[in-house]
């Protein structure tokens, strides 16, 4: 018989699951296949089976670990993770599942409220929201414009890009934000955007023929590093609208049914401006995907990326949903 994965189990209903575990001096880890938690008694490891398909919460208190492994099936079958002190309480910190993603949000009682109130002002009104969603395509065409000419970091890679190769794609692709009329036609100028700009990299640095090919891309290292650097760019996205207090469900662009997509509207400002030419170049070059993240890494820290990514809905918030 074959392992399950979490995502191969029926789902069960949060009000329906029967369990919730509190833990302590363990370590929680995946062992063929099974989320398990480990205890050491008189010199033997002995291993307990969590049920997690069945399973509401998880307390992990005093003397415990966990492993990202563990962490990665917790989120696919919808478990909440919580770091406690002894006994339960209090609570450190909570795990909000996302699409494929555990995000470890500290929980807080005093998180800023300023930018949520602006945010939901404008949130529910369709053109509002529309607007907002322009306002941030149009941060990220700036910040590409501005990184992809004159980052030194790139040029010292040979990255370099002459202005009639990419100023005409961003000015039309200015234009054609502004006269959107949905989503749905703005996320195609997106998409056909980043294309071309595929294209750019893969010219400029010699890469050769590419396509775009998410997940399981197979040995092409451009399409694999790609999926890598988008995911540090999530993860930012993530942690910037925790620090100004806007929950990932409120998008503007990637839907509004889709729990994490504002995490993916706002990591959008800067993965084509800093991840995409990364991509390229370290595939270029056959980097091993440890050299590729920490270049990634110190290209978004040089950047000020987080800043960027804050400032950038703080000033959207703050414009329409604002006192005026």
């Amino acid at each position: 018989m074959e392992d399950l994965s979490p995502s191969d189990l029926k789902s069960i209903l949060h009000s329906k699951r029967a369990n919730i575990y509190y833990l302590q001096y363990c370590r929680v880890l995946v062992n063929g296949g099974r989320v398990e938690y480990v205890t050491d008694e008189a010199r033997r490891a002995l291993y307990w089976n969590i049920p997690i398909a069945n399973t509401t919460t998880l307390l992990l208190g005093t003397g415990t670990s966990i492993t990202q492994a563990a962490m990665r099936e917790l989120a696919k079958a919808g478990v909440l993770v919580g770091f406690c002190g002894g006994g339960g309480t209090p609570l450190f910190s909570a795990n909000e599942v996302d699409v494929e993603i555990a995000w470890l949000s500290p929980q807080s009682e005093y998180r800023p409220t300023e930018y949520l109130q602006q945010w939901v002002k404008f949130w529910f009104d369709d053109a509002l929201r529309l607007e907002a969603a322009k306002m941030m395509q149009q941060a990220r065409l700036d910040f590409i414009e501005k990184h992809w000419f004159s980052n030194r970091h790139l040029k010292e890679n040979g990255f370099i890009i002459e202005p009639n190769q990419l100023k005409p794609l961003l000015d039309d692709s200015r234009s054609a934000i502004d006269t959107r009329p949905d989503t749905m036609s703005l996320l195609t100028e997106e998409a056909r955007l980043t294309k071309l700009l595929y294209k750019i990299a893969a010219n400029v640095l010699e890469y050769g023929d590419f396509t775009r090919a998410k997940r399981g891309s197979g040995v092409d290292p451009a399409n694999r590093f790609l999926d890598h650097g988008n995911y540090l760019a999530y993860g930012m996205g993530a942690t910037a609208t925790w620090v100004i207090g806007l929950p990932h469900g409120l998008a503007v662009l990637h839907g509004k049914t889709r729990r994490g997509g504002l995490v993916f509207d706002v990591a959008d400002l800067v993965k084509d401006a800093l991840v995409l030419p990364q991509a390229f170049i370290s595939a270029a070059r056959g980097d091993e995907d440890q050299v590729f993240r920490q270049s990634c890494i110190d290209n978004l820290t040089r950047a000020e990326a987080l800043d960027y990514m804050i400032k950038t809905v703080q000033d959207v918030a703050a414009h329409l949903g604002g006192n005026k």
